[in-house]
């Protein structure tokens, strides 16, 4: 499995157990998280990232379409696309996560 498979399998099991903080934890204690064209965010730091969706989290599982694991195309359970770009820190966590939806 590839790390970003890895990482939407551990998103998906957030969205069906509410446990965010598990999986903020996947992400650097310095990382970022931003999205094109939404109006939330850019946030900073894994803290920030966990608080982020315990305030609003995501209620649609996610598909890998893609995956060169940098660049991931996906699906929403609910039917909508998107694509994240991932960098990656060396110990293996999310360094950097940017969001952007068709």
């Amino acid at each position: 499995m590839s790390r970003t498979a890895d990482h939407v399998a551990a998103f998906n099991e957030a969205v069906v157990t509410g446990d965010w903080d598990m999986f903020a934890g996947r992400f650097a204690v310095d990382a970022t998280m931003s999205f094109v064209q939404v109006p939330v965010g850019p946030y900073e730091g894994r803290t920030a990232i966990a608080s982020a969706y315990r305030e609003n989290p995501p209620a649609e599982t996610m598909t890998l379409l893609e995956d060169d694991d940098e660049r991931a195309r996906f699906r929403w359970s609910g039917g909508g696309t998107g694509t994240m770009e991932l960098r990656w820190a060396p110990d293996g966590s999310v360094q950097a996560l940017t969001v952007s939806f068709d």
